[in-house]
């Protein structure tokens, strides 16, 4: 009854009755007497839920809350603050799996809406249930077009992709026997990529939008250079840029992949996130981890049920297109409320002032006379300045309270700007150079 409660001295006695030991000494009796340990062990008193409080929040408070102008695929957003209650409904939070779906319709329905506002987000057919993050996503899809070509083995990717996300791409090839090669998004035309594409062994092509370095780059034509060989064109997104951006669709993308972690989620020290896959129609049945769909139970009811799994526990494992077993589905859980309560106009309104307030900071950065930008580029809500004595300026925007943006090469910072961030903050960095 009290599952989580220790065990009584009674329910002890129990056990050991029923296999046979007296005591818990004869229980392990086997064990070698030097493997034992023989001392008391140092475990604090029991605390009140009270003291519990008290004590952490004395740890908390030891925190410096700094003001983040980082950005790198971790974004510091605003969220409704009746999410985090949402989440934990009953009807939502469960420790059933999906695969029961007569006890998971809960868990099943907020599935069936995550995937329909990814499709809608990304402008592609149909999106599966989440993935781990944005990175294995991408590594996915790179394993999809490898798997999805009879006799290519390469996969281009931008040398502007994250490059957290290509260290887990190299993990991912090495294993499988795909060749990655590298090429510049930034200066390759559709013209030139098609020349490379037609030499062939290319399965895919791995783009990312906005770019590593905030840039949004035009893919005009690659989709079409990608299909007259019948290689994948993969976009990587940030997904709340494209409350704004051209979506992975209107690019005539085969996959579209990324973090939801833009939509909301806390940055929590870098994680948990979750990873989004969307497809063409004809790749649905390619497509690594599951697909909820909806249907109608004896009685007429509307219902929701797994209607494609791909993993290796359910078909013969030589056909398995990954062997995902799980999902991050309370964060899929946590960017459909964030995205039913913002609406379409919030989550544009949200990019709009991301866009803006970056721009306004860039400019107040250069006119400084101490930071040049590095690609004269257009750029969404995050950009890349070269700044005299980096470090030095690093060092003091910490000691006065700010992230002031990740690191890049000897004199690069990399600065994001999110709706959170105010106009004097902006002010108040730029006047620290």
């Amino acid at each position: 009854m009290y599952k989580y409660f220790p065990h009584t001295p009674e329910d002890i006695a129990g056990m050991l009755a029923k296999v046979g030991a007296e005591s818990l000494e004869d229980l392990y009796a086997e064990l070698p007497r030097e493997v034992l340990y023989k001392g008391d062990y140092d475990l604090p008193s029991a605390m009140s839920e009270v003291e519990v409080r008290r004590f952490f929040g004395r740890l908390g408070r030891k925190n410096r809350q700094l003001v983040c102008f980082a950005g790198a695929g971790i974004y510091d957003h605003y969220a409704p603050s009746a999410i985090p209650q949402l989440i934990e409904r009953s009807e939502f939070l469960t420790s059933y799996t999906p695969y029961q779906a007569e006890i998971s319709q809960g868990t099943l329905h907020y599935i069936f809406e995550y995937q329909s506002m990814m499709a809608e987000l990304t402008g592609m057919d149909i999106s599966n249930a989440s993935m781990y993050d944005g990175a294995t996503a991408t590594a996915e899809a790179m394993l999809l077009a490898f798997n999805n070509s009879r006799k290519a083995d390469t996969v281009l990717y931008s040398s502007s992709l994250d490059p957290k996300t290509v260290d887990v791409m190299r993990t991912y090839a090495h294993f499988h026997g795909v060749r990655l090669e590298e090429f510049n998004s930034m200066t390759t035309s559709a013209e030139d990529l098609k020349v490379r594409v037609d030499k062939g062994d290319i399965a895919g092509v791995i783009v990312q939008q906005p770019d590593y370095y905030g840039i949004i780059e035009d893919f005009t034509g690659y989709a079409d250079a990608c299909h007259s060989k019948k290689a994948l064109f993969v976009v990587n997104s940030i997904a709340a840029d494209l409350a704004l951006l051209k979506t992975p669709g209107e690019w005539g993308a085969d996959l579209a992949v990324g973090d939801v972690q833009s939509l909301g989620v806390p940055m929590s020290f870098g994680g948990p996130t979750a990873g989004y896959m969307c497809s063409t129609e004809k790749l649905m049945r390619k497509l690594p981890g599951r697909i909820v769909g909806k249907t109608h139970d004896g009685n007429g009811q509307r219902v929701f049920v797994l209607t494609l799994q791909a993993r290796e526990q359910h078909i013969r494992r030589q056909k398995a297109t990954s062997n995902i077993c799980s999902n991050e589905s309370l964060m899929a859980l946590y960017v459909t409320i964030y995205m039913s309560l913002m609406g379409k106009e919030g989550l544009k309104e949200a990019a709009t002032i991301s866009y803006d307030g970056a721009h306004y900071l860039c400019d107040k950065f250069i006119a400084t006379g101490k930071a040049r930008l590095v690609y004269d580029k257009p750029f969404f809500n995050e950009f890349l300045v070269d700044i005299d004595g980096r470090d030095e300026f690093y060092d003091r925007a910490v000691e006065k309270g700010f992230v002031p943006g990740v690191k890049v090469g000897r004199s690069g910072l990399l600065i994001a700007v999110t709706e959170q961030r105010t106009k004097d903050e902006a002010d108040e960095l730029a006047a620290l150079l």
